[in-house]
């Protein structure tokens, strides 16, 4: 069973940056899509960015040429790199891994708090 646990969250002033760390367990993490959500108090949670086995990206349109999500198989490591970040980027941040055969994200982090005070 894999386990991913998330790191690198804390208090930012807007315009600032932060480095998310999803670290996890298992060979299977380097074959599968990771996904990077959040979900901010009384909202939907929401898929931030994707990264392939292959490293190909996607962005939700809120984060395009801010966030930059990548990987290190080696280390069993995604990353999601935040510049420029603004109040509304305020959430707690889940990592998690895609199921190929039902296509959903069933596996989860615990989350990581990101606060960005103006």
């Amino acid at each position: 069973q894999v386990q991913l646990v998330e790191s690198g969250g804390g208090l930012v002033q807007a315009g600032g940056s932060l480095r998310l760390s999803c670290a996890a367990s298992g060979s299977i993490f380097s074959r599968r899509v990771i996904g990077w959500y959040r979900q901010a108090p009384g909202n939907e949670r929401e898929l931030v960015a994707t990264i392939t086995s292959g490293g190909n990206t996607n962005y939700a349109d809120s984060v395009k040429g801010r966030f930059t999500i990548s990987r290190d198989n080696a280390k069993n490591t995604v990353y999601l790199e935040m510049n420029s970040l603004k109040p509304e980027d305020t959430a707690v941040y889940y990592c998690a891994l895609k199921n190929p055969f039902t296509m959903r994200y069933d596996t989860w982090g615990q989350g990581t708090q990101v606060t960005v005070s103006s």
